[in-house]
């Protein structure tokens, strides 16, 4: 269950990530090293224009990473369901910027937050960091991993789950710019309804489990 969980809100992340993509014309909604870089040069060219985006989108990205990891901690136990319904509401709240005919900054800079905000919910599978917005460090954990297991000092195939959040990314990716080039208006809706779903399953399964320890402690 939880490697779903994780391989989904990663997948999330590609779909969302490539509809900011195309919408901004080379920026990103949860790729801040791009974004970093891309600040980098607008003020190295002193370039006004080039320099407010970025700046805002790492600046949202980083307050939804601060929301995220506050409501993990308020939250205890609940921590996940908290976090992906705070996902799921900046998710819904752009969806409808971007059905209404909004502008493209305001939605975007949502969508940044989103993804600081689901980085809160990363998963720990056998070690594999599942749910991320960003693969850099996976695909480093890959290599590292198949080196340990060529020499016979780690496992032999878990440089194949790094690889499998990798892939998942780019799915995603692929998906939403398939869906965006068919119905821009609605490119957000999947993802939406992805983030929807997990926080719903969450929800239930937190409540079972609760449930579960309420029965075994009756007298």
């Amino acid at each position: 269950m939880r490697l779903f969980f994780g391989l989904l809100l990663t997948a999330v992340a590609g779909w969302v990530d490539a509809i900011g993509f195309l919408q901004l014309g080379g920026f990103y909604t949860s790729f801040m090293s791009g974004n970093t870089t891309q600040l980098g040069v607008g003020l190295g060219q002193v370039d006004e224009a080039a320099i407010i985006l970025p700046l805002g989108l790492v600046a949202a990205f980083f307050a939804g990473a601060f929301t995220g990891n506050l409501l993990s901690l308020l939250a205890g136990r609940w921590c996940l369901p908290a976090v992906l319904g705070t996902v799921s509401s900046l998710l819904g709240i752009a969806f409808w910027f971007f059905d209404q005919g909004g502008g493209l900054h305001g939605p975007s800079l949502i969508l940044a937050g989103a993804m600081g905000a689901q980085n809160a919910a990363l998963l720990q599978v056998n070690g594999v960091r599942a749910g991320t917005t960003y693969v850099t460090g996976t695909l480093f954990s890959a290599g590292q991993d198949l080196a340990a297991a060529v020499l016979g000092r780690g496992p032999r195939w878990k440089w194949l789950l790094h690889l499998l959040v990798w892939l998942c990314l780019m799915a995603g990716a692929a998906g939403g710019v398939v869906m965006h080039g068919q119905s821009s208006r609605w490119a957000l809706a999947i993802p939406l309804a992805a983030a929807v779903l997990l926080t719903g399953l969450a929800l239930m399964r937190k409540w079972w489990e609760s449930s579960k320890t309420e029965t075994i402690h009756q007298p």
